[in-house]
């Protein structure tokens, strides 16, 4: 049993913990999402690949709340469409509507996001970064804060680094403490934008199998990748996008074996060649 008992664990035959339908998005003329569809069950693992530009990430902040689609609805629990709920089960998010900062804010409550470049503070110890935004925003008891962040850091193996600062850690730990940092605020699904891509080669190892243990216990999570033995690992299921679209998606073991799809194909075979 890890020291944090998955609040997103499954449970059954559970719906979807996140629904998204009809994601768009437009940086001026450049349509970077053009009608996505994502559903995550409880304990589900899904992995978003494709080549750069292929809208990857802007779907993951658009699940976070960090960017605002032009449309389409993102639903967290068993909300009715067109709602917006409080910080209950339930919560729908129109995007062809008028969607405040009220309703931005219960959607990220919802979630945790592990940036590719870490986004520590770096004026802040490793502990201070991470007990931040359980004090601050869920407004929880410091003493049950300090002492999860500790439980946390012990088990990613940086106990002895809770004192230091970003600058004094390799890159690796960086992202470790952004996990542990994502984990204490117990969200309803974790989300991984590139997690090792701006690590050195001989680093990424200590963050995968981090996430591939928290895999293991259920945890909820969509993760951005180019790791692709990495994905066939944990992920159930792989949707593979390009030009803004979803080209093929499904179990992990068929889309990155066997493709259906020409571009997958193309994709999958040119980054194990690189690989």
């Amino acid at each position: 049993m890890s020291p944090t008992e998955p609040s997103n664990a499954p449970h059954g035959n559970s719906g979807p913990v996140l629904s998204a339908r009809d994601l768009a998005k437009a940086f001026g003329s450049n349509k970077v999402l053009r009608g996505i569809d994502i559903d995550v069950r409880r304990g589900q693992v899904v992995a978003l690949i494709g080549p750069s530009g292929s809208g990857k990430t802007t779907v993951l902040r658009s699940l976070n709340g960090l960017e605002v689609p032009d449309a389409g609805t993102v639903t967290f629990g068993d909300a009715d469409a067109g709602t917006v709920r409080g910080s209950g089960a339930g919560l729908t998010l129109d995007f062809a509507g008028n969607v405040g900062k009220r309703e931005i804010a219960a959607l990220r409550d919802r979630s945790a996001m592990v940036f590719q470049h870490y986004n520590l503070f770096p004026h802040m110890t490793v502990l201070k970064n991470i007990i931040e935004g359980p004090l601050q925003v869920q407004k929880r008891p410091r003493t049950e804060v300090v002492a999860e962040a500790e439980r946390l850091l012990a088990r990613v193996g940086l106990a002895d680094k809770r004192d230091a600062y970003p600058f004094e850690l390799s890159g690796g730990q960086q992202q470790r403490v952004g996990i542990v940092r994502a984990l204490a605020l117990k969200p309803q699904l974790l989300l991984f934008d590139e997690p090792t891509s701006a690590l050195d080669p001989e680093l990424v190892g200590e963050v995968l199998g981090v996430i591939k243990e928290l895999a293991d216990e259920g945890w909820t999570m969509v993760i951005v990748t180019h790791e692709l033995a990495f994905a066939r690992q944990v992920a159930d299921e792989v949707i593979f996008m390009d030009g803004g679209v979803v080209v093929e998606r499904g179990p992990a073991a068929d889309v990155l074996r066997e493709p259906r799809e020409e571009r997958t194909k193309q994709f999958v075979k040119r980054l194990q060649h690189d690989v």
